[in-house]
């Protein structure tokens, strides 16, 4: 197995764990539901950005990564346990804001296409 695959393999893997601890670990109402879209892990795997967006409006996102970035440390204490890792990346939290992107995109381009169609 070449490291590459190796490296996205263990993002794999790291995606459904830290999916798995945020759900069933991480006590504080801030969190509440939170959806892991993506791990990127540096080249060396000595880090990992964990990319997520939270449900609801409730708490912000700087909030939620405030909170995750405070429970990093026993994550990736249990991560390195449950994948069997001899060295566990850090995790670093970022909010995935690829979605909201999106989404503002797309009603642009119907406004735009709105404007198109309207009377000539």
């Amino acid at each position: 197995m070449t490291s590459k695959a190796r490296q996205q393999r263990i993002e794999s893997e790291l995606q459904r764990v830290v999916a798995e601890l945020v759900a069933r670990e991480i006590k504080d109402p801030r969190v509440g539901m939170v959806t892991i879209t993506a791990v990127r892990m540096a080249a060396d795997m000595g880090s990992a950005k964990i990319l997520f967006v939270p449900f609801g409006d409730r708490h912000s996102p700087e909030e939620v990564t405030a909170v995750l970035t405070r429970a990093a440390g026993f994550m990736r204490g249990e991560v390195g346990r449950r994948l069997g890792l001899r060295h566990a990346p850090r995790l670093d939290f970022e909010f995935d804001s690829s979605i909201e992107n999106a989404d503002r995109l797309t009603r642009l381009i119907d406004a735009a296409v709105k404007r198109d169609d309207g009377p000539a």
